[in-house]
């Protein structure tokens, strides 16, 4: 086969990019980790919308989940903080230069325990930011501690009982009023995928709850963290796929109906579509699905909640169209005589 045939079977999207070039360092993690396979769909996510590497940067903190960013996109900028801090890096970041995409990368411990409360100011603040929670129910990288999101009552050996109630991220997402909810499971690759995806196109803050095992420390099949329990439980709230707006959107399924669907590593997981239609623009429709969730021990996955009418954190300060980091020292420093003007009205 000649070069030239070879060159003209690698598939670009319509940046010219191939596949390849959203990849990043190969994985220091557990073989079968979720979060290598939230990776892949980060990359196979940014591929598709054909967004240009170098406009993302992504953040991350402390656990497995937050060395994660260096698994995708290696000609992205990315910023490793401290444990529960990602919030901060990524505000600054994203407030300096609101033309780029950020994404980042955290797990429970890192959000739900010593980050809770910047998690729940960058909500607030709508940034325009791509949230990822590695949800798994453990402190990971220091040998299976329980986490806050871990099931109460969950024995673990070296660790004895779980005594306390879990944190559902979701629901504090929820609480906090961030713009746009979503759950998902690991082993479900297209619907994280497609979650994604229409993360990255929403203007604000988008909260991604993905629950991903860890095969070492949280697999027991009890475990709603585990593989075995989240392929019994999940139920999809609706057949999501994001469609670009050029794109007209096509669905044929029954209300009510229940399919076991293999899944592409093999895995099987049973999708149900609720008989009845889901608005995920209703925020208190979204609390109540998630508290029947929760009672009935569903695995919720799907878009809960969005709100498209939220003003981002760039709206809000009326940034310039020029990103702060880019503006001459002209256009960012006051000329000499405002300076006198404030100072003779102290007088």
């Amino acid at each position: 086969m000649s070069e030239q045939t070879a060159a003209s079977r690698i598939q670009v999207n319509l940046v010219g990019l191939t596949k390849a070039d959203y990849r990043g360092n190969p994985t220091t993690l557990c073989q079968g980790c979720g979060h290598n396979s939230i990776s892949s769909q980060i990359i196979a996510a940014c591929y598709e919308l054909d967004i240009i590497p170098e406009n993302v940067v992504k953040f991350s903190g402390i656990g497995c989940s937050s060395k994660s960013p260096a698994y995708f996109l290696n000609r992205s900028f990315g910023f490793n903080g401290l444990h529960g801090r990602m919030p901060s890096l990524a505000t600054g970041a994203l407030f300096g230069d609101h033309t780029l995409k950020g994404i980042g990368v955290s797990g429970d411990g890192d959000t739900a325990s010593i980050g809770m409360g910047q998690f729940k100011h960058v909500l607030r603040r709508n940034l325009r930011l791509v949230y990822i929670i590695e949800n798994n129910g453990v402190y990971g990288l220091t040998k299976g501690q329980f986490s806050a999101t871990a099931d109460e009552g969950l024995a673990l050996k070296g660790q004895g009982t779980n005594p306390y109630m879990p944190v559902d991220i979701a629901w504090e997402a929820l609480v906090g009023h961030a713009t746009f909810v979503a759950r998902s499971f690991a082993g479900d690759p297209k619907q994280v995928k497609e979650l994604i995806k229409a993360a990255l196109s929403h203007d604000g803050i988008a909260v991604l709850d993905i629950i991903s095992p860890c095969v070492t420390f949280n697999n027991k099949d009890e475990a709603t963290h585990s593989y075995s329990w989240g392929k019994e439980h999940e139920v999809a709230l609706h057949e999501l796929s994001y469609v670009p707006v050029a794109e007209e959107i096509l669905v044929d399924y029954e209300p009510g109906q229940a399919e076991e669907v293999t899944m592409y590593d093999g895995s099987r997981i049973i999708l149900k579509k609720l008989a009845h239609d889901y608005d995920p623009c209703d925020r208190a429709v979204a609390m109540r699905m998630l508290e029947e969730a929760n009672a009935r021990e569903w695995l919720l996955t799907g878009l809960i909640y969005i709100d498209p009418e939220q003003p981002s954190l760039a709206e809000i300060y009326n940034l310039t169209e020029t990103p702060l980091n880019r503006l001459p020292e002209t256009r960012l420093r006051p000329p000499r005589q405002t300076i006198d003007d404030v100072n003779a009205m102290m007088f």
